[in-house]
């Protein structure tokens, strides 16, 4: 048995929380005749990622095998399909039949990745009218605004993450040390930049490049985008642990459990209805549906549950920063 504390994550950070599931997933494909889990303990002021594997292995091996799988699927074939998620609808239902047709047991990576970047049954919108393109997932932060695409971003960080920077990412302090400028897929709530908060213009700001940004981190985070896939629901595209709040926003609540999990159980505690009716039971003010709901979640090893807010600024969407429902 081999156990690593992740003390550079912390589960109220929206990425430090997908980077810690996206490191049990690229585990769980680096090891796969090692059983892999992933719980979360308390320690330095937040909530910390433990990952358990059955094979003996020391850190500096883990984060090798780490790297290398990310390595191996550096040329997946979700990331090469366009360089933004406005795709045409057709477009994407016949990678959907041909990633359908590709997949097996040992790999259906392709496929999992199309589920979780959108869905050809339903058509985006503007101004009422469809547009023709999918409807996408609700992680998706940007579109091609000022040169920032989402695909093409996850290009990027596929290419030029290596070892060293999952190890800054995963088991030593954050300290942003890494280039920002066309690296970062906007899930850290540091991202939200916005002129009105600033001191000066960032996108004139030089040092963009040469740090701001968390490459280990973000690159991780794609690889957990297979475990929140979407789902037309009354005519729109849902994605899974979000909810559209009307006259509020739209809000993402994840777990955070003290059970150690392996993908599959995680998967389905992801999506659990109880995570969800939570925030809307104190939102109504009834306080024994709000105890039924935590003695629930409680019985099934979940001893937080976060949220945090989606934020659209202009053309750019950014996540806030967590807060415990």
């Amino acid at each position: 048995m081999s156990e690593f504390l992740l003390k550079g994550l912390d589960g109220g950070n929206p990425l430090g929380f997908l980077t810690a599931v996206g490191a049990l997933r690229t585990t769980s494909v680096a090891y796969r005749g090692g059983k892999a889990s992933l719980h979360w303990e308390k320690g330095e002021g937040g909530w910390r990622p433990m990952i358990r594997l059955s094979a003996t292995v020391d850190e500096n091996e883990w984060l090798e095998s780490l790297s290398r799988e990310l390595r191996a699927v550096n040329g997946c074939r979700a990331f090469a399909l366009a360089d933004n998620l406005n795709i045409p609808v057709e477009v994407y239902r016949r990678a959907a039949e041909e990633a359908r047709d590709d997949a097996s047991l040992g790999d259906r990576r392709y496929l999992d990745f199309l589920a979780a970047f959108g869905s050809e049954a339903t058509e985006a919108e503007l101004n009422g009218k469809k547009t023709g393109t999918i409807s996408d997932t609700a992680f998706r932060t940007m579109s091609g605004a000022g040169h920032q695409h989402f695909l093409g971003t996850m290009r990027v960080f596929a290419k030029d993450t290596g070892t060293e920077h999952l190890r800054k990412a995963l088991v030593q302090p954050w300290v942003y040390d890494d280039p920002l400028e066309k690296h970062t897929m906007r899930w850290d709530p540091t991202d939200d930049v916005r002129y009105a908060l600033r001191w000066r213009d960032p996108s004139g700001d030089s040092s963009r490049k040469s740090g701001g940004s968390v490459w280990g981190a973000n690159r991780l985070a794609i690889e957990a985008l297979p475990l929140f896939p979407t789902a037309p629901t009354g005519g729109r595209l849902e994605t899974t642990g979000f909810r559209l709040k009307r006259r509020e926003g739209v809000f993402w609540t994840w777990p955070i459990w003290s059970t150690p999990l392996a993908i599959d159980p995680l998967r389905s505690l992801l999506a659990l209805r109880e995570l969800q009716e939570l925030g809307e039971s104190l939102a109504s003010g009834h306080p024994e549906a709000e105890r039924s709901l935590r003695e629930r979640l409680n019985a099934m090893g979940v001893e937080e549950v976060m949220r945090c807010q989606r934020i659209t600024q202009g053309k750019y969407r950014n996540l806030s920063m967590a807060w415990p429902a």
